[in-house]
């Protein structure tokens, strides 16, 4: 049996993974599940999984995580340190899931064991990606991508030379907005902006996905995690979401990955890694389907993927400038407090001001360093926030 945990349970990354894991329990020996305020799926899973630990990431919730799972044996605990801990608990494949900067430092602890960290958190490349693989490396540890376009571009990768690729093409929805007019998007509602055309995903990547956020932070983790240049990354906006990346080698060739947008096979993917097996995903019927579409992206209308070029020409520690920076105006917009364009205007300026000062972001990359960074700049996110509300 496999030892597995998984980071981020209760959101759908998690659930998809969990949906695989349960249909073959006898395979797995489920070491932590955590999560956050969902209590009652966490514990449903951990006693389903019979989980050796399950976590909650708020303190004030461990009582009630106690209760609910009482009498299963189940251990229960609460709080990051304690997420970190569960991270560094044996395991041989872990799923990193956690939403946001937040997945790093577990990400930090279950590579320093050595194992295979399946990484779904985008943030923890974009924040340190040079700290993620060189801890993997000294280690021994694997890192294999979750994120349906990077897991797209790794099987397109089987069995080539990185010397031979001229670039990468990774490829976006376009969300929520992808065909408003752009005098519209300054007047886009919550409601709006959190309903996407192909995916079901959680409320935060969804708004991600109409701003393009999302696919700004995987140009960064392009880079990272395949160690191209920036140049080298292209964006292709695909409303059918079948064709999830394309490599163009030095023959001209392209190798695309097309299958149906269901996370179970990115997943399914790293779970069994190196070899294939079946997944209860559709099978694609091209001739259905008729046609396939693309077209550029308007920087205009997203402005977050020339930010995200900016931050891989900076380099050091930009990307948890601009990471911090977009998390706290998501929060802002989703409390009501700013604009949907105005989370683009915000980041803007926190990384002119921050990545003006050199000492901040040519720090040495260590995790105290990227939380120190992180801190400031949502500090420096709340004062142009409370300046551009005056």
């Amino acid at each position: 049996m496999r030892r597995v945990s998984i980071f981020g349970a209760t959101g759908s990354i998690g659930q998809n993974t969990i949906d695989l894991i349960a249909r073959a329990p006898e395979d797995y020996d489920v070491v932590a599940l955590t999560g956050a305020g969902n209590i009652e799926q966490l514990a449903k899973d951990a006693k389903r999984l019979r989980a050796e630990v399950a976590v909650t990431a708020h303190d004030h919730l461990l009582d009630d995580l106690r209760d609910a799972l009482a009498g299963s044996g189940v251990v229960a605990q609460a709080g990051t340190d304690a997420i970190t801990e569960a991270a560094a608990r044996p395991a041989d494949w872990i799923m990193s899931a956690i939403v946001g900067a937040a997945g790093l430092a577990p990400g930090v602890a279950a590579l320093k064991q050595g194992t295979t960290l399946a990484l779904a958190n985008k943030e923890s490349l974009v924040c340190a990606g040079s700290l993620m693989l060189e801890t993997a490396k000294a280690h021994g540890a694997r890192l294999l991508p979750v994120d349906s376009e990077h897991s797209a571009v790794f099987q397109a990768l089987v069995g080539e030379e990185m010397t031979a690729v001229e670039r990468v093409i990774i490829t976006a929805s376009g969300g929520a907005f992808r065909d408003w007019p752009i005098e519209d998007l300054a007047h886009a509602t919550l409601d709006q902006a959190s309903s996407h055309p192909n995916w079901d995903m959680g409320q935060r990547i969804t708004i991600d996905s109409a701003s393009m956020f999302n696919k700004a932070m995987e140009l960064i983790e392009t880079r990272e995690f395949f160690g191209v240049q920036p140049r080298q990354i292209e964006v292709l906006v695909h409303p059918e979401s079948m064709i999830h990346a394309m490599v163009g080698f030095n023959d001209g060739a392209l190798m695309a990955h097309v299958g149906p947008p269901d996370m179970r096979h990115a997943i399914g993917y790293a779970l069994h890694w190196p070899a294939r097996q079946a997944l209860p995903v559709a099978r694609l019927d091209l001739a259905a389907i008729g046609q396939l579409s693309f077209r550029a992206p308007c920087e205009t209308r997203w402005p977050a993927l020339r930010l995200a070029r900016e931050v891989m020409e900076t380099g050091g520690l930009a990307g948890a400038v601009f990471n911090a920076a977009k998390e706290t105006a998501l929060d802002e917009f989703i409390a009501g407090h700013i604009g949907f364009n105005e989370m683009a205007m915000i980041v803007e300026e926190v990384l002119d001001t921050i990545t003006s000062t050199p000492g901040h972001i040519d720090a040495t990359m260590t995790l105290d360093n990227v939380a120190k960074v992180d801190h400031l700049a949502r500090q420096e996110a709340q004062r142009v926030i409370h300046n551009r509300a005056g």
